[in-house]
């Protein structure tokens, strides 16, 4: 069996190499989810009016890799206390969000969400929203794998997001 997950923690190229090298994962897709809009090509979503999130679909094995596990990695990719973006990423879709695709998920989701706020590692509220998924919407071509794709340009936005400043300094 096959599990599916999905998170938005702003711009999807820096969402998707933390998921990418365990064993377990079988596929990580970047998309769109929770607009109104169908079918939005990545001008809409970025515009912000179509109601959409950037997003990374995965699928996994949760025989061996557990959803509790890819929740843990998600926390630890974004900024929980920021409601208008994800570092140098603003705006509506770049907001963070978890998609629950069963009641299982939304319970575990709300679980770890609790746990961080009460773990005392922010001072602020936990603002990421946990939200039911909807249809999912694949982001074009050149979005997919855009680290291994682009490596330089990669790494370029992702040093001058201050992603990597942030994660040091809460997580490591």
């Amino acid at each position: 069996m096959i599990g599916k997950a999905t998170f938005a923690g702003g711009c999807f190229w820096c969402m998707v190499k933390p998921f990418d090298s365990w064993d377990g994962i079988h596929k990580i897709t970047s998309g769109y989810m929770g607009g109104h809009l169908e079918n939005p090509t990545y001008e809409d979503v970025k515009k912000g009016d179509s109601g959409h999130l950037e997003v990374v679909e995965i699928q996994f094995d949760p025989t061996i890799f557990s959803y509790e596990q890819l929740l843990e990695i998600f926390w630890q990719q974004i900024d929980p206390t920021d409601a208008g973006g994800q570092f140098q990423d603003r705006g509506e879709s770049y907001r963070s969000a978890i998609f629950a695709h069963s009641e299982e998920q939304r319970k575990q989701a709300e679980q770890s969400k609790e746990q961080l706020a009460a773990s005392g590692k922010f001072s602020k509220p936990i603002v990421t929203e946990i939200r039911e998924a909807k249809t999912f919407y694949e982001a074009e071509d050149y979005h997919q794998d855009f680290y291994k794709k682009s490596p330089t340009h990669y790494k370029e936005d992702r040093e001058q997001s201050g992603r990597d400043e942030f994660i040091e300094k809460h997580w490591n």
